[in-house]
């Protein structure tokens, strides 16, 4: 999916803005746009190539108190 950086964008809030986290979806996405690693604020319009959605199961380890 191509998005566009608006004023004042980062790599990451571009990436938080369309994706909901940014939890190891940066790294993925400078593969996909190796041009952004040196710039640490994108110019406006920037085209920015974000990895496709993958389902993420999340597990939380809890303590129970009562069996």
């Amino acid at each position: 999916m191509q998005v566009y950086a608006e004023q004042n964008d980062t790599l990451d809030a571009v990436i938080f803005r369309h994706m909901g986290t940014s939890n190891g979806l940066l790294e993925e996405t400078l593969l996909l746009n190796p041009n952004l690693a040196n710039q640490p604020v994108l110019e406006i319009g920037t085209a920015v190539v974000l990895p496709k959605k993958q389902q993420q199961t999340i597990k939380k380890d809890s303590l129970k108190l009562w069996d």
